[in-house]
């Protein structure tokens, strides 16, 4: 009988003891120096994992049984699925280790053993492809297939496991059975609310970089934990590296907010006008006249009308804005956060990076979170996916699962929901049809609550973790309880510990009975 990898653990401090490895690949395969915008390439760490894995187990020799017992587990960080059924390869698994460790005493049907087991022969790789020139010898070899993952990968991402039970509680991402894949998360500070995005990062990017259909992300770093340098073992978990970090601080973001309108007609232009105009002065909290507010749509305009329709700057608004204004010296309230955007020179001229294509971390802790440069990043990001995302095909789809392309994540989200942001609201409303999903992270539930729009309806996945304040109505309207069982689920909340959440039981709903809750304790990732 073939082995069952199931619930297999990786080898603790992988990332800081298989360093040397990855960099040497990395060194071999990039060249010296980059040429334009050329990113380098990063080995994503499954891959690393499996290079060591089957290199480990063809090597020969006797294995020694103490090594594999001393081997050390990460507690909680297990193996997703496709690590080994990736290219179907795990039958040469099971062979290959009954082979090695067909003499030992080991009980391979134990999965603490077989994770150490496994741990070892990844160890024995590294040690041999660091050997002499085996690693040369490895990569530059003749012959060989490589077999290339045809199928949309299905995201049924492990966050942690139910309650105090070992059974494993999972999010369904995009199986055709469910609606969307929005994920909505309320956490205050000192809840676990950066572990749990962390967690969902990695199993969908371990899920999916090796695929023919990876599924990147654009994470807005408030607190810059992620894009900290002291954090960068972090990166690797999410198989990118410090290239993905983007500071608007240090040089601008290399993308141009502005849409581009080269041979469009003008009546799209006007319309992107009132909007922009509009948005600009969301930024800020701003009331302006009308008289300014056609002021700024018509600089726009004009903007466009002297690139026949290029993407603008700011730079160009404020000079034909204030060219508009009776006394241009004195500011009015436009011309003040028109100021502040072309002073910060947050955004390039032109795109010169793939927003979908790659993933990216913007660093934001710069500024402050409630600022109008801060909001201007987000806003004027998410309008450029929803740009991008117009002129894409409809995703691959095939009889379980549809493809997902690229996660928007954004903590602190509160600071984007308090005004019109339409961009967002319309990633959220038709982004399932071309395979963008968003997950937003705030301090309270009812941050989610807009008169606008309804994001707890939106949401496949509303995650509740420790609240300061615990507002009834929204208990009330999300989980569909009044009287005890609204109490039931209040005591529940407020019960949370560091690390744990509660999320909607659909069965119980289908069902109609039993409770409308379950607790999930979350995976420790960092």
């Amino acid at each position: 009988m073939p082995l069952q990898f199931g619930d297999i653990y990786v080898p603790e401090n992988f990332n800081s003891e298989f360093a040397p490895l990855k960099d040497k690949i990395e060194s071999l395969i990039n060249l010296s120096r980059s040429a334009g915008n050329e990113r380098r390439y990063a080995i994503p760490n499954n891959k690393l994992m499996r290079i060591c894995l089957l290199v480990g187990l063809s090597t020969p020799g006797k294995r020694d049984e103490a090594i594999v017992e001393t081997m050390k587990l990460q507690t909680g960080n297990r193996f997703v699925p496709s690590f080994f059924t990736h290219q179907e390869l795990s039958p040469l698994y099971s062979a290959l280790i009954k082979l090695r460790y067909h003499d030992s005493s080991l009980d391979l049907s134990n999965n603490r053993v077989l994770s150490r087991i496994i741990g070892a022969e990844m160890y024995r790789g590294r040690d041999t492809l660091l050997s002499d020139n085996n690693l040369e010898n490895y990569l530059f070899s003749q012959g060989g297939r490589a077999g290339l993952a045809k199928d949309i990968p299905a995201l049924n991402l492990f966050i942690g496991n139910y309650g105090d039970a070992e059974m494993e509680a999972t999010l369904d991402i995009n199986s055709r059975a469910i609606t969307n894949a929005q994920i909505i998360i309320a956490g205050a500070t000192g809840s676990g609310k950066t572990n749990l995005l962390a967690v969902l990062m990695q199993q969908i990017r371990a899920l999916s970089s090796e695929s023919s259909y990876p599924v990147n992300f654009l994470l807005f770093d408030y607190k810059g934990e992620f894009s900290d340098i002291q954090n960068n073992h972090w990166l690797s978990n999410f198989d990118v590296d410090r290239s993905c970090i983007l500071d608007p601080i240090e040089r601008p973001l290399p993308f141009t907010p502005f849409k581009d309108f080269t041979n469009r007609p003008i009546n799209e232009i006007n319309l992107y006008s009132t909007e922009m105009a509009s948005a600009l002065a969301s930024l800020d909290r701003l009331s302006p006249s009308s008289n300014m507010s056609n002021r700024l749509s018509e600089a726009i305009v004009e903007c466009y009308k002297r690139t026949n329709g290029a993407p603008i700057t700011f730079t160009e608004i404020l000079k034909e804005y204030q060219s508009r204004m009776k006394d241009p010296d004195k500011d009015d309230s436009i011309s003040s956060i028109l100021k502040q955007l072309d002073r910060a020179n947050i955004f390039d001229t032109e795109d010169k990076a793939d927003l979908v294509g790659d993933s990216f971390i913007v660093k934001m802790d710069g500024y402050p979170k409630d600022g109008p440069i801060a909001k201007a990043i987000v806003y004027f990001l998410m309008s450029k996916l929803n740009n991008i995302y117009e002129q894409l095909d409809k995703q691959a789809v095939n009889d379980d699962v549809v493809q997902i392309r690229h996660f928007s994540i954004i903590d602190e989200a509160h600071y984007m929901l308090s005004f019109d942001n339409r961009p967002l609201r319309n990633l959220i409303a038709v982004g399932r049809n071309k395979g963008l999903s968003i997950i937003l992270a705030t301090q309270n539930m009812a941050d989610f609550k807009n008169k606008g729009f309804d994001f707890f309806a939106n949401a496949q996945y509303p995650l509740i973790m420790k609240q300061q304040t615990i507002d009834d109505k929204v208990i009330k309207d999300l989980f569909g309880v009044s009287g005890t069982e609204l109490q039931e689920i209040r005591t529940a909340i407020a019960g949370l510990q560091k690390g744990e959440l509660i999320i909607k039981d659909q069965m119980a709903f289908a069902l109609g009975m039993g409770s409308k809750y379950k607790k999930i304790n979350v995976t420790h990732l960092i």
